[in-house]
């Protein structure tokens, strides 16, 4: 039986994301925390799955609950932001909300190393994105950021005013 939490994950999964049921890969798997870390989970393999590692980058430290509707905004076969089966692109599996959590998301794990600059945080969307997103989407999701208070942008500065983690 394999023993570290990957490979034994990975085993009993399948070989599969627990979530769009592709293959994956060793090197393409990411354990997943279903009560993530942050919000009291254990790393036991009750609480742990494996999926890509967009997936785990969109739900990061997100509560159970959010995570669920993640899923839930799915309606039908989940579609991995990775790509999953079939490698389908990023823009036509994701929903504008998703987009934004994936990012803010993002912008939680980096802590005090947030991109400061706009040109930098534009650079840090399409780096989560594979650079899959067009210009004009990351204008629109740098725009929700805005109007949403989550950012704000005084010239090519930028600060945030992110919620925590577990709002």
């Amino acid at each position: 039986m394999p023993t570290k939490p990957i490979d034994r994950l990975l085993f009993a999964q399948g070989g599969t994301c627990f979530f769009c049921e592709a293959p994956l890969s060793p090197a393409e798997a990411s354990v997943e925390h279903l009560v993530s870390s942050t919000n009291g989970g254990s790393n036991s393999d009750e609480n742990c799955v494996v999926c890509c590692k967009a997936l785990n980058s969109l739900l990061g430290r997100m509560a159970l609950k959010e995570k669920l509707r993640v899923v839930l905004n799915q309606k039908g076969k989940f579609k991995c932001p990775g790509g999953g089966a079939g490698k389908v692109p990023i823009q036509t599996t994701v929903s504008a909300n998703d987009r934004l959590a994936l990012v803010v998301a993002d912008l939680h794990k980096r802590g005090s190393q947030r991109p400061r600059t706009l040109k930098t945080l534009t650079n840090t969307i399409n780096a989560v994105f594979q650079k899959k997103l067009t210009e004009h989407e990351i204008a629109l999701l740098l725009g929700k950021l805005e109007a949403q208070g989550l950012i704000l942008v005084t010239g090519t500065k930028v600060s945030y005013e992110l919620p925590p983690i577990d709002a």
